[in-house]
């Protein structure tokens, strides 16, 4: 036995392959769904239709790819993603670390108020009807601003931030910036932006994935093709490609048509989901360092 090896006992062994084979279960029935939503998008429709499709493609083909990206909408809905996202997550990031800072400041005139006021809004709000009436009356109905503007504020991330910089950053290094005469936006471009590099890669995780699968807010304010995010315009796909039955009698071409319709769903969830699958792996050991460091206690 190596030196400072812990030799386990047959129990612990015994706990050890059961865990082991319990996470093996969980990632299998995480894993395989996503597998066969793949598959399935690259296989012929009447294999999928059949069932013949479980784990790899059969009779491979594109063509559900090439009719989603048939629709020229295609392009300017990823383009309107891509700007929806990366523009909402920082205008939300940069209200999030001004909140956050703020509210971790023990002196802070009516902090108490300001925190109720946060939790407040969380718990309660004015309804749908009136959210539409104040986007309209601040002129933002039909423009980018609409999908901005009303998801910058987010009570979560201020606190995951406030709680980051009370529990990461000593508060004797804060002082010591006093003595050097530093103002608190100094403080927080020299020590706690720097020093917040794991929350604020969370903070940008949780902004690009909520901005980019929002579609609600895009459904209601947004009536121009030019503005809508991928989102609505796959849902358009969804929709123009749901057929009359009654209006078709050849058996041969319903079939068809059906199994294309399927194969077409299983692309647009991969052509949808591609981009945030792809951007994961390079924050997740951010995001694991981030999340603990947010659920510690000051």
């Amino acid at each position: 036995m190596s030196k400072g090896h812990i030799r386990q006992t047959s129990g612990d062994r015994t706990f050890s392959v059961v865990v082991y084979i319990l996470l093996t279960l969980v990632g299998i029935s995480v894993l395989y769904p996503l597998v066969y939503v793949l598959s399935a998008s690259f296989s012929d429709s009447t294999a999928v239709v059949s069932g013949r499709v479980w784990l790899l493609p059969v009779d491979f083909t594109t063509i559900a790819y090439e009719q989603v990206m048939k629709n020229k909408n295609i392009i300017s809905g990823y383009a309107n993603s891509i700007l929806y996202a990366l523009g909402g997550t920082a205008v939300s990031m940069v209200l999030s670390v001004l909140a956050g800072y703020g509210l971790s400041r023990k002196n802070l005139v009516g902090k108490g108020i300001i925190n109720r006021l946060f939790i407040f809004a969380t718990l309660f709000s004015g309804g749908l009807i009136p959210f539409y009436l104040v986007i309209k009356s601040l002129g933002m109905v039909n423009t980018r601003w609409a999908i901005i503007i009303p998801n910058a504020l987010n009570v979560f991330h201020i606190m995951l931030m406030r709680t980051s910089i009370q529990t990461g950053i000593p508060e004797e290094m804060l002082e010591a910036a006093d003595i050097d005469g530093c103002n608190h936006f100094q403080k927080l471009l020299i020590l706690v932006i720097p020093l917040s590099g794991s929350m604020l890669a969370v903070l940008a995780l949780y902004g690009i994935v909520g901005q980019w699968n929002s579609y609600f807010n895009a459904l209601m304010f947004l009536n121009d093709y030019d503005l809508y995010p991928l989102q609505i315009i796959l849902r358009d796909i969804l929709i123009m490609n749901t057929m009359d039955i009654e209006s078709i009698t050849d058996i041969s071409a319903l079939e068809l048509k059906q199994g294309l319709a399927d194969i077409m769903k299983y692309a647009l969830i991969v052509v949808s989901s591609a981009p945030l699958i792809l951007i994961y792996p390079f924050v997740q050991r951010f995001f694991v360092k981030g999340v603990m460091v947010g659920s510690m206690k000051g």
